[in-house]
């Protein structure tokens, strides 16, 4: 999946204040629901603390990565929180969270669904575009930072690396290249 069919300008939240993990999840949920209107934030806040009963989704470096599957999601959608301060969301390294990047996924996942987990933790593994995130002043920039880090790792990273989903990227931003 594109990074724009992903995740909208709506979906973006820089410098909220949340009180901690949970508190951070209802902002994610609400703004997750944004995607699928016809899915109410509760049923999504619901699936991401029982997601995260599973253990915690941090991936470390101040970055948390909660995901869940919901009936009635027809595709991947996902959303970024920037929090004004940091949360304690039982990392492995015992580090805060700042960012946030919540996805939501049908209840069948299928390997295109994969693929985006797999980018997506690929991307909050890169230490510029977490840079580019925690320097964004406000929910646009940190739409954009996101979007062209998102870019800039598609194109670096060549297509062996992203599989079908590198293969097409590659081929629509050539194409857009020559129009």
């Amino acid at each position: 999946m594109f990074p724009e069919q992903l995740i909208k300008p709506e979906n973006v939240l820089c410098n909220a204040r949340a009180r901690g993990k949970k508190h951070c999840l209802e902002i994610l949920s609400e703004l997750l629901a944004q995607s699928s209107p016809d899915i109410a934030n509760e049923e999504i806040f619901s699936r991401l603390i029982e997601r995260e009963r599973l253990g915690s989704t941090s991936l470390g470096r101040g970055v948390a990565f909660p995901h869940c599957r919901v009936s009635g999601a027809t595709q991947s959608a996902g959303a970024l929180i920037r929090l004004s301060e940091s949360v304690d969301f039982d990392s492995g390294d015992g580090d805060p969270v700042d960012l946030v990047f919540g996805l939501m996924v049908p209840e069948t996942v299928d390997k295109s669904h994969l693929d985006d987990i797999n980018w997506i933790t690929s991307c909050l593994d890169d230490e510029a575009l977490r840079s580019s995130l925690r320097d964004a002043n406000n929910s646009r920039a940190l739409y954009e930072n996101f979007i062209a880090g998102f870019r800039r790792l598609a194109a670096e990273s060549g297509e062996s690396q992203l599989g079908q989903f590198g293969n097409i990227y590659h081929r629509v931003l050539k194409n857009r290249k020559s129009l």
